[in-house]
C-alpha cells in the first residue's frame, strides 16, 4: 500500500498527538495503572486509576483538594469545559481554577487542549478516569536470585531487513516516512514504541548475564505483545510469526489477526482506531524439554541448541519466514502502546547454586 494509505490505515490523525500517561505497578512504567471497557463502537467507556501512595505523589497531591476533586467531579458530570466555565460552574475565581487545572495536568488526572476562542485562545479540560483506586498494597517481595530480567526497548534492534508495509511509531507520532525500510536503521528509533512490517526480521541484542555470573540456564524465556499486520485492521488476519534465538529458528506462533475492535490499554489517544490497537502478550519458553508459547510446546528445539555458555550475548530475532504458509505480517508493541505497556522482556531462569 501507498505511503498516504498506510498513513490514514494505521491510524495517524492529521491534529499531531495528545498526551498519555503509561500504566503499570512496575515504577518504570510510570503512575497509573489504566484499564478501560470497551463500548459497541469500540470506543473506552469506562476508565479507573490505581494508585500507589508511595510512588505516585503526584497523583495524590492532585487529589488532595477539595476544589481539585470538585473539578474531576464536574469534568466527568458535563465533559470538556474550559477555565472560564469551570470557575461559573464553581463559583471560582478564575485564577484559583488555573492554578488547579495545571496541578491536575502535571499529575495526568487531566487533559487538556488549546481551542479557538472570541479572542485568541482558551484551554479545553476533560478528565481521563471515571474511577481513582488508591491502593494501601504491602511492600513486594524482594526479587528471586535465580531470575535474571532484562527489559529491552522496542527500538534498540541491532540489525533488521524489513519489507513494506512497515512503520515505526513512537507515544507521540508516526516517525518519518512509511512504507521505507532504509527508515528502520535511522538513530531516532530508540523511541520506538510501535513497529511493524510485513516480511523480514528485527534482531536485538540481550546480555548473556549468566555467561557473566558463571551461572548455569535452566530456562530462557521472551515476553512480546504481537499481533499480524493488515492495511486497516482484521481480527480474522492469521500470521506466521517466528522467534531465532542466537540465529537458531525455534518456532512458529501464528497471530490470530490485527486488532482494532477497542483501543489498546496503553495505546495514546491520538492513534485512531482504524490502526492496529493491541496485540496477542506470547510467553515464549525455552528449556531442555523444547520450545514452548504459552505453555503449548511448539517444536522440539531446547537449551542445548543455542549454546548459551559459549556467547557472550543473546541474540533474539521476530520476523516473518520468507517461506511462511501465512506471511500476514507482524505489529510488535512496546511500552506506551497496546495491552501490556512494557517492551521485549527476556529472563534467566537459573538453576540454583
Amino acid at each position: 500500500m501507498s505511503s498516504d494509505s498506510s498513513r490514514r490505515n494505521k491510524g495517524e490523525t492529521s491534529g499531531g498527538a495528545g498526551h498519555t500517561a503509561f500504566a503499570g505497578s512496575d515504577p518504570r512504567r510510570g503512575p497509573a495503572d489504566i484499564a478501560a471497557g470497551a463500548g459497541a463502537d469500540g470506543e473506552a467507556t469506562h476508565s479507573f486509576l490505581a494508585v500507589d501512595p508511595a510512588r505516585q505523589f503526584a497523583v495524590v497531591r492532585g487529589l488532595a483538594s477539595p476544589i481539585r476533586v470538585r473539578i474531576l467531579q464536574l469534568l466527568r458530570r458535563t465533559g470538556p469545559l474550559n477555565v472560564n466555565q469551570i470557575a461559573e460552574a464553581l463559583e471560582l475565581p478564575q485564577s484559583t481554577v488555573a492554578t488547579n487545572v495545571q496541578i491536575l495536568t502535571d499529575a495526568e488526572l487531566i487533559e487538556t487542549s488549546l481551542g479557538k476562542a472570541s479572542k485568541g485562545q482558551q484551554k479545553i479540560c476533560w478528565a481521563r478516569f471515571d474511577e481513582i483506586v488508591i491502593q494501601l498494597a504491602p511492600e513486594r517481595p524482594s526479587r528471586d536470585s535465580n531470575v535474571v530480567e532484562v527489559e529491552m526497548p522496542l527500538g534498540l534492534y541491532t540489525s533488521c531487513e524489513v519489507s513494506a508495509p512497515c512503520g515505526i511509531c513512537s507515544t507521540e507520532r508516526i516517525m518519518g516516512v512509511l512504507d521505507v525500510p532504509d527508515l528502520f536503521l535511522d538513530p531516532a528509533r530508540v523511541q520506538a514504541a510501535l513497529i511493524w512490517f510485513g516480511r523480514g526480521y528485527v534482531e536485538y541484542k540481550f546480555p548473556n548475564n549468566a555467561k557473566l555470573m558463571n551461572r548455569t540456564v535452566e530456562a530462557l524465556e521472551f515476553e512480546l505483545e504481537l499481533s499480524s499486520e493488515v492495511p486497516g485492521t482484521n481480527k480474522n488476519w492469521p500470521s506466521d510469526i517466528s522467534l531465532w534465538v542466537n540465529h537458531v529458528h525455534v518456532g512458529v506462533w501464528t497471530a490470530p489477526g490485527d486488532y482494532g475492535d477497542r483501543r489498546g490499554r496503553f495505546t495514546p489517544r491520538w492513534w485512531k482506531l482504524e490502526g492496529s490497537q493491541y496485540g496477542d502478550l506470547t510467553q515464549w519458553r525455552i528449556s531442555r524439554d523444547g520450545t514452548f508459547v504459552n505453555g503449548k510446546r511448539i517444536s522440539s528445539i531446547g537449551l542445548s541448541k543455542l549454546d548459551l555458555p559459549n556467547h557472550h550475548s543473546i541474540r533474539l530475532r521476530v520476523g516473518i519466514q520468507e517461506k511462511a504458509k501465512r506471511p500476514g505480517g507482524v505489529n510488535i508493541f512496546g511500552k506506551g502502546f497496546g495491552n501490556h505497556g512494557r517492551d521485549i522482556v527476556m529472563r534467566l531462569k537459573l538453576a540454583p547454586r
